[in-house]
Protein backbone atom coordinates (compact mmCIF):
# COMPACT_ATOMS: atom_id res chain seq x y z
CA UNK A 1 0.00 0.00 0.00
CA UNK A 2 2.82 2.26 0.98
CA UNK A 3 4.38 1.37 -2.40
CA UNK A 4 1.57 2.46 -4.48
CA UNK A 5 0.82 5.63 -2.16
CA UNK A 6 4.71 6.60 -3.31
CA UNK A 7 4.18 5.58 -7.16
CA UNK A 8 0.76 8.13 -6.55
CA UNK A 9 2.89 10.94 -5.46
CA UNK A 10 5.58 10.77 -8.22
CA UNK A 11 2.92 10.59 -10.97
CA UNK A 12 0.92 13.52 -9.09
CA UNK A 13 4.60 15.69 -9.10
CA UNK A 14 5.34 14.77 -12.70
CA UNK A 15 5.02 18.23 -14.78
CA UNK A 16 4.12 16.85 -17.96
CA UNK A 17 5.05 18.64 -21.62
CA UNK A 18 2.39 19.84 -23.68
CA UNK A 19 2.24 17.42 -27.25
CA UNK A 20 3.16 19.08 -30.13
CA UNK A 21 2.22 16.50 -32.66
CA UNK A 22 -0.98 17.17 -34.85
CA UNK A 23 -4.15 16.07 -33.08
CA UNK A 24 -6.16 13.03 -34.20
CA UNK A 25 -8.81 13.88 -36.22
CA UNK A 26 -11.38 12.02 -39.00
CA UNK A 27 -13.18 13.49 -41.54
CA UNK A 28 -16.09 15.39 -41.20
CA UNK A 29 -18.77 14.21 -43.72
CA UNK A 30 -20.84 17.59 -43.10
CA UNK A 31 -18.28 19.13 -45.62
CA UNK A 32 -19.36 17.09 -48.44
CA UNK A 33 -17.76 13.65 -50.21
CA UNK A 34 -14.47 15.03 -51.19
CA UNK A 35 -12.22 12.18 -51.80
CA UNK A 36 -9.58 14.33 -52.42
CA UNK A 37 -10.07 16.00 -48.75
CA UNK A 38 -10.92 12.42 -47.30
CA UNK A 39 -7.96 11.12 -48.12
CA UNK A 40 -5.31 13.54 -47.28
CA UNK A 41 -7.27 13.68 -44.11
CA UNK A 42 -5.69 10.22 -43.73
CA UNK A 43 -2.44 11.65 -42.17
CA UNK A 44 -3.53 12.73 -38.82
CA UNK A 45 -6.38 10.04 -38.78
CA UNK A 46 -4.15 7.55 -36.76
CA UNK A 47 -3.77 3.62 -37.38
CA UNK A 48 -3.33 2.11 -40.55
CA UNK A 49 -4.68 5.19 -42.14
CA UNK A 50 -1.90 7.70 -41.07
CA UNK A 51 0.14 4.91 -42.77
CA UNK A 52 -1.22 5.21 -46.41
CA UNK A 53 -0.89 8.72 -46.05
CA UNK A 54 2.75 8.41 -46.06
CA UNK A 55 2.88 5.90 -48.85
CA UNK A 56 1.13 8.50 -51.23
CA UNK A 57 3.89 11.06 -49.42
CA UNK A 58 6.98 8.83 -50.22
CA UNK A 59 5.74 7.55 -53.74
CA UNK A 60 4.95 11.39 -54.67
CA UNK A 61 8.50 12.00 -53.62
CA UNK A 62 9.69 8.89 -55.76
CA UNK A 63 7.40 10.43 -58.97
CA UNK A 64 8.83 14.28 -57.95
CA UNK A 65 12.69 12.75 -58.31
CA UNK A 66 11.83 10.51 -61.58
CA UNK A 67 10.33 13.44 -63.47
CA UNK A 68 14.11 14.73 -63.99
CA UNK A 69 15.28 18.33 -63.41
CA UNK A 70 12.86 21.06 -61.84
CA UNK A 71 12.89 23.90 -59.53
CA UNK A 72 14.42 21.63 -56.65
CA UNK A 73 16.40 19.44 -58.82
CA UNK A 74 18.47 20.87 -61.92
CA UNK A 75 20.53 17.65 -62.13
CA UNK A 76 19.20 14.85 -64.30
CA UNK A 77 21.73 12.64 -62.96
CA UNK A 78 19.41 12.22 -59.20
CA UNK A 79 16.51 10.93 -61.50
CA UNK A 80 14.53 8.09 -59.66
CA UNK A 81 14.25 4.33 -61.03
CA UNK A 82 11.03 2.81 -59.43
CA UNK A 83 10.83 -0.68 -59.42
CA UNK A 84 7.46 -2.00 -58.84
CA UNK A 85 7.00 -5.68 -57.19
CA UNK A 86 3.96 -7.64 -56.83
CA UNK A 87 2.74 -11.20 -56.17
CA UNK A 88 0.19 -13.23 -58.94
CA UNK A 89 -2.54 -12.74 -56.19
CA UNK A 90 -2.57 -8.68 -57.54
CA UNK A 91 -2.99 -9.78 -61.34
CA UNK A 92 -6.11 -12.63 -60.23
CA UNK A 93 -7.41 -9.63 -58.72
CA UNK A 94 -8.78 -6.26 -60.11
CA UNK A 95 -5.19 -4.92 -59.39
CA UNK A 96 -4.20 -6.06 -62.62
CA UNK A 97 -5.90 -3.23 -64.52
CA UNK A 98 -4.19 -0.66 -62.03
CA UNK A 99 -0.75 -2.07 -62.83
CA UNK A 100 -1.45 -2.19 -66.72
CA UNK A 101 -2.47 1.36 -66.24
CA UNK A 102 1.23 2.06 -64.79
CA UNK A 103 2.83 0.24 -67.32
CA UNK A 104 0.85 1.55 -70.02
CA UNK A 105 1.48 5.50 -69.06
CA UNK A 106 5.69 4.32 -68.49
CA UNK A 107 5.44 5.22 -64.80
CA UNK A 108 7.90 2.81 -63.47
CA UNK A 109 10.57 1.54 -64.78
CA UNK A 110 11.18 -2.26 -63.81
CA UNK A 111 8.70 -4.62 -62.42
CA UNK A 112 9.66 -7.78 -60.30
CA UNK A 113 6.88 -10.52 -60.39
CA UNK A 114 6.16 -14.28 -60.11
CA UNK A 115 5.08 -17.12 -62.77
CA UNK A 116 1.56 -16.73 -62.00
CA UNK A 117 0.95 -12.84 -62.30
CA UNK A 118 2.78 -13.64 -65.69
CA UNK A 119 0.14 -16.66 -66.75
CA UNK A 120 -2.86 -15.08 -65.56
CA UNK A 121 -2.13 -11.79 -67.21
CA UNK A 122 -2.11 -13.86 -70.67
CA UNK A 123 -5.23 -16.17 -69.53
CA UNK A 124 -7.17 -12.69 -68.64
CA UNK A 125 -6.50 -11.98 -72.28
CA UNK A 126 -7.47 -15.70 -73.83
CA UNK A 127 -10.54 -16.48 -71.49
CA UNK A 128 -11.83 -14.70 -68.11
CA UNK A 129 -11.84 -15.03 -64.08
CA UNK A 130 -14.95 -14.15 -61.96
CA UNK A 131 -16.34 -13.71 -58.53
CA UNK A 132 -16.29 -16.47 -56.11
CA UNK A 133 -16.65 -17.22 -52.69
CA UNK A 134 -14.65 -17.44 -49.47
CA UNK A 135 -16.63 -20.32 -48.27
CA UNK A 136 -17.13 -21.71 -51.35
CA UNK A 137 -17.03 -26.29 -51.22
CA UNK A 138 -14.04 -26.61 -52.48
CA UNK A 139 -14.50 -30.28 -53.26
CA UNK A 140 -17.98 -29.48 -55.25
CA UNK A 141 -16.02 -26.82 -57.34
CA UNK A 142 -13.29 -29.22 -58.06
CA UNK A 143 -15.84 -31.17 -59.87
CA UNK A 144 -16.63 -28.33 -61.87
CA UNK A 145 -13.67 -27.75 -63.05
CA UNK A 146 -12.71 -24.35 -61.51
CA UNK A 147 -9.69 -23.85 -59.43
CA UNK A 148 -10.56 -21.18 -56.77
CA UNK A 149 -7.66 -18.68 -55.24
CA UNK A 150 -9.55 -16.93 -52.54
CA UNK A 151 -12.91 -15.50 -53.26
CA UNK A 152 -12.03 -15.45 -57.08
CA UNK A 153 -13.13 -18.29 -59.46
CA UNK A 154 -10.60 -19.81 -62.64
CA UNK A 155 -12.06 -22.30 -64.84
CA UNK A 156 -9.18 -25.13 -65.26
CA UNK A 157 -10.09 -24.89 -69.06
CA UNK A 158 -8.37 -21.56 -68.97
CA UNK A 159 -4.97 -23.90 -68.70
CA UNK A 160 -5.83 -25.61 -71.84
CA UNK A 161 -6.36 -22.52 -73.92
CA UNK A 162 -2.92 -20.91 -72.48
CA UNK A 163 -0.84 -24.00 -73.45
CA UNK A 164 -2.51 -24.16 -76.84
CA UNK A 165 -1.59 -20.55 -76.88
CA UNK A 166 2.07 -20.82 -75.33
CA UNK A 167 3.32 -23.42 -76.96
CA UNK A 168 3.78 -22.26 -80.61
CA UNK A 169 5.55 -19.44 -79.10
CA UNK A 170 7.69 -21.85 -76.92
CA UNK A 171 8.39 -23.46 -80.30
CA UNK A 172 9.08 -20.81 -81.81
CA UNK A 173 11.70 -19.46 -79.21
CA UNK A 174 13.33 -22.94 -79.40
CA UNK A 175 13.93 -22.51 -83.44
CA UNK A 176 15.84 -19.01 -82.60
CA UNK A 177 17.86 -20.44 -80.03
CA UNK A 178 18.92 -23.36 -82.05
CA UNK A 179 18.97 -20.82 -85.80
CA UNK A 180 20.38 -17.59 -83.50
CA UNK A 181 22.24 -19.14 -80.91
CA UNK A 182 20.18 -16.89 -78.79
CA UNK A 183 19.63 -17.57 -74.98
CA UNK A 184 16.28 -16.68 -73.72
CA UNK A 185 16.10 -15.24 -69.73
CA UNK A 186 12.78 -14.75 -68.56
CA UNK A 187 12.95 -11.19 -68.66
CA UNK A 188 12.96 -11.40 -72.62
CA UNK A 189 10.50 -15.01 -72.97
CA UNK A 190 8.05 -12.20 -70.90
CA UNK A 191 8.85 -9.83 -73.68
CA UNK A 192 7.81 -11.98 -76.35
CA UNK A 193 4.85 -13.07 -74.14
CA UNK A 194 4.03 -9.58 -74.62
CA UNK A 195 4.33 -8.81 -78.30
CA UNK A 196 2.47 -12.02 -79.13
CA UNK A 197 -0.67 -11.89 -76.77
CA UNK A 198 -0.99 -8.08 -79.03
CA UNK A 199 -3.99 -6.82 -76.45
CA UNK A 200 -3.85 -3.89 -74.48
CA UNK A 201 -5.84 -5.11 -71.86
CA UNK A 202 -2.08 -7.30 -71.12
CA UNK A 203 0.52 -5.55 -68.66
CA UNK A 204 3.42 -7.31 -70.42
CA UNK A 205 2.17 -6.12 -73.71
CA UNK A 206 2.59 -2.60 -72.61
CA UNK A 207 5.42 -3.50 -70.56
CA UNK A 208 6.90 -5.13 -74.34
CA UNK A 209 5.91 -1.72 -76.34
CA UNK A 210 6.93 0.78 -73.52
CA UNK A 211 10.69 -1.27 -72.91
CA UNK A 212 10.01 -1.90 -69.14
CA UNK A 213 11.74 -4.99 -68.27
CA UNK A 214 9.66 -7.78 -66.37
CA UNK A 215 11.98 -9.92 -63.83
CA UNK A 216 10.47 -13.22 -63.24
CA UNK A 217 13.24 -15.35 -61.11
CA UNK A 218 10.51 -18.07 -60.31
CA UNK A 219 9.34 -17.83 -63.53
CA UNK A 220 9.11 -21.89 -63.75
CA UNK A 221 7.05 -22.16 -60.06
CA UNK A 222 3.52 -22.20 -62.05
CA UNK A 223 1.83 -23.25 -65.07
CA UNK A 224 4.20 -21.71 -67.40
CA UNK A 225 6.86 -24.42 -65.81
CA UNK A 226 4.53 -26.93 -66.55
CA UNK A 227 3.99 -26.01 -69.97
CA UNK A 228 7.99 -25.78 -70.77
CA UNK A 229 8.29 -29.13 -68.87
CA UNK A 230 5.49 -30.33 -71.25
CA UNK A 231 7.96 -28.95 -74.24
CA UNK A 232 11.22 -30.53 -73.19
CA UNK A 233 9.25 -33.45 -72.87
CA UNK A 234 9.05 -33.87 -76.29
CA UNK A 235 11.38 -31.43 -77.59
CA UNK A 236 14.19 -31.42 -75.03
CA UNK A 237 16.65 -28.36 -75.03
CA UNK A 238 15.03 -25.28 -74.46
CA UNK A 239 17.02 -22.63 -72.51
CA UNK A 240 16.18 -20.38 -69.77
CA UNK A 241 19.21 -18.48 -68.30
CA UNK A 242 18.08 -16.75 -65.01
CA UNK A 243 21.31 -15.38 -64.44
CA UNK A 244 21.30 -12.81 -67.47
CA UNK A 245 18.72 -11.29 -65.48
CA UNK A 246 19.87 -11.39 -62.08
CA UNK A 247 23.28 -9.35 -64.04
CA UNK A 248 20.23 -7.46 -65.57
CA UNK A 249 18.25 -6.22 -62.44
CA UNK A 250 21.72 -5.77 -60.17
CA UNK A 251 22.88 -3.30 -62.61
CA UNK A 252 19.84 -1.44 -62.83
CA UNK A 253 20.24 -0.96 -59.45
CA UNK A 254 23.32 -0.39 -58.94
CA UNK A 255 23.47 2.42 -61.69
CA UNK A 256 20.10 4.07 -60.46
CA UNK A 257 20.90 8.02 -58.74
CA UNK A 258 18.06 7.15 -56.67
CA UNK A 259 15.98 4.30 -56.33
CA UNK A 260 12.22 4.17 -54.88
CA UNK A 261 10.41 0.26 -54.17
CA UNK A 262 6.87 -0.20 -54.47
CA UNK A 263 6.37 -3.47 -53.36
CA UNK A 264 2.83 -5.42 -53.32
CA UNK A 265 3.26 -8.81 -51.23
CA UNK A 266 6.53 -10.21 -49.99
CA UNK A 267 8.48 -13.42 -50.52
CA UNK A 268 10.63 -13.61 -53.73
CA UNK A 269 9.53 -10.30 -55.45
CA UNK A 270 10.17 -8.42 -52.07
CA UNK A 271 13.43 -10.30 -51.37
CA UNK A 272 14.81 -9.87 -55.37
CA UNK A 273 14.00 -5.84 -55.20
CA UNK A 274 15.85 -5.40 -51.75
CA UNK A 275 18.69 -7.35 -52.78
CA UNK A 276 19.68 -5.99 -56.13
CA UNK A 277 19.36 -2.55 -54.13
CA UNK A 278 22.38 -3.57 -51.70
CA UNK A 279 24.52 -3.33 -54.75
CA UNK A 280 23.83 0.96 -54.26
CA UNK A 281 24.31 0.30 -50.56
CA UNK A 282 20.07 0.77 -50.32
CA UNK A 283 17.25 2.04 -51.63
CA UNK A 284 15.94 5.77 -50.99
CA UNK A 285 12.65 5.71 -51.06
CA UNK A 286 10.43 2.52 -50.23
CA UNK A 287 6.48 1.45 -49.67
CA UNK A 288 5.71 -2.17 -48.75
CA UNK A 289 1.88 -3.28 -48.81
CA UNK A 290 1.68 -6.40 -47.51
CA UNK A 291 0.04 -8.31 -44.39
CA UNK A 292 2.59 -10.05 -43.06
CA UNK A 293 4.25 -10.07 -39.06
CA UNK A 294 7.79 -10.15 -37.92
CA UNK A 295 7.38 -12.39 -35.41
CA UNK A 296 8.32 -16.07 -37.50
CA UNK A 297 11.43 -14.10 -38.62
CA UNK A 298 10.31 -13.87 -42.63
CA UNK A 299 11.52 -11.62 -45.40
CA UNK A 300 7.95 -10.93 -46.05
CA UNK A 301 6.61 -9.55 -42.50
CA UNK A 302 10.35 -8.27 -41.42
CA UNK A 303 10.17 -4.30 -40.65
CA UNK A 304 11.59 -2.24 -43.10
CA UNK A 305 14.09 -1.06 -41.12
CA UNK A 306 15.44 -4.73 -40.67
CA UNK A 307 16.56 -3.80 -44.58
CA UNK A 308 18.58 -1.06 -43.35
CA UNK A 309 20.94 -4.00 -41.14
CA UNK A 310 21.19 -6.04 -44.61
CA UNK A 311 22.15 -2.79 -47.04
CA UNK A 312 18.81 -3.04 -48.81
CA UNK A 313 17.50 0.44 -47.49
CA UNK A 314 19.89 3.03 -46.81
CA UNK A 315 20.30 4.57 -43.00
CA UNK A 316 18.59 7.66 -44.08
CA UNK A 317 15.84 6.20 -46.49
CA UNK A 318 12.07 7.52 -46.40
CA UNK A 319 10.17 4.21 -45.93
CA UNK A 320 6.81 2.66 -44.64
CA UNK A 321 5.07 -0.46 -44.14
CA UNK A 322 1.06 -0.12 -44.47
CA UNK A 323 -0.49 -3.06 -43.14
CA UNK A 324 -3.46 -4.40 -45.59
CA UNK A 325 -4.49 -6.58 -48.54
CA UNK A 326 -3.48 -4.31 -51.04
CA UNK A 327 -6.37 -4.71 -53.19
CA UNK A 328 -8.01 -2.33 -50.95
CA UNK A 329 -5.38 0.15 -50.67
CA UNK A 330 -3.54 -0.30 -53.79
CA UNK A 331 -6.10 1.57 -56.19
CA UNK A 332 -6.17 4.41 -53.24
CA UNK A 333 -2.52 5.11 -53.83
CA UNK A 334 -2.25 5.22 -57.47
CA UNK A 335 -5.08 7.92 -57.55
CA UNK A 336 -3.28 10.19 -55.03
CA UNK A 337 0.06 9.60 -57.32
CA UNK A 338 0.59 8.21 -60.60
CA UNK A 339 -3.12 8.79 -61.92
CA UNK A 340 -2.96 12.51 -60.19
CA UNK A 341 0.25 13.29 -61.87
CA UNK A 342 -0.62 11.72 -65.37
CA UNK A 343 -4.20 13.68 -65.14
CA UNK A 344 -2.34 17.32 -63.88
CA UNK A 345 0.25 16.91 -66.69
CA UNK A 346 -2.79 16.53 -69.89
CA UNK A 347 -4.38 19.52 -68.26
CA UNK A 348 -1.49 21.89 -68.64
Amino acid sequence: MKQAEEQYQILYKLQPEPVTTPEIKGYDFNQGVDFDALLNSYANFGLQATQLNKAIEIINKMIHWRLGPNEENEDPNTRCTIFLGYTSNMVSSGNREIIRYLAQHKMIDAIVTTAGAIEEDLMKCISTFHKGDWQANDKEIRLKAICRIGNIYVPAANYGKLEDWLLPVFQEMYIEQKEKKFIWSPSSMIKRFGERINDERSIYYWCAKNDIPVYCPALTDGAIGDMMFHFNYKQDGLICDILRDVVALDKKAMYSKKSGLVILGGGVVKHHIMNANIWRNGADLAVFINTGIEYDGSDAGAKPSEGITWGKLRVDAEYVKVFSEATLVFPLVVAQTFAKHFQEAKRV
